[in-house]
């Protein structure tokens, strides 16, 4: 049996013993699952994504139902825009807080992006926006 402390478990992720994976939201991403979705029993959970050399976003305007997103990059670029904010280019130690509920869109970023997602919940809508206004 799984040892808890305050609902959740002791977890540990070594990058040399999990895989990247191109199931996630994004095709021209990939995704590397740090165990904390398991760990918290759905309540957080974080990854590490990295681009898909070549490939590129569609820039597609969306939002996620969600109560808590934050990315933290760790190497390369990206730009976002969001709603009422603008373009902003995340670089290597960029951080943003993204409010539930907000439009935006990944418009470009280089083929060497990495970045760490922490979300909460784990699991949650995506919905596809019209820009705003």
């Amino acid at each position: 049996m799984t040892q808890l402390w305050k609902n959740q478990a002791f977890t540990v992720s070594h990058a040399d013993d999990s895989k990247f994976v191109g199931k996630g939201l994004r095709a021209f991403f990939e995704y590397r699952d740090l165990g904390i979705q398991d760990a918290t029993k759905g309540k957080f959970g974080a990854h590490v994504i990295r681009a898909v050399p070549g490939m590129e976003s569609p820039a597609a305007w969306h939002s996620h139902e969600l109560d808590f997103q934050m990315v933290y990059v760790t190497k390369g670029w990206v730009v976002f825009e969001y709603e009422g904010q603008g373009e902003h280019v995340l670089r290597e130690g960029s951080c943003v807080l993204q409010p539930p509920g907000i439009k935006h869109r990944e418009v470009r970023h280089s083929d060497d992006l990495e970045l760490i997602e922490i979300i909460s919940p784990a699991e949650f809508e995506t919905k596809d926006e019209d820009a705003p206004a």
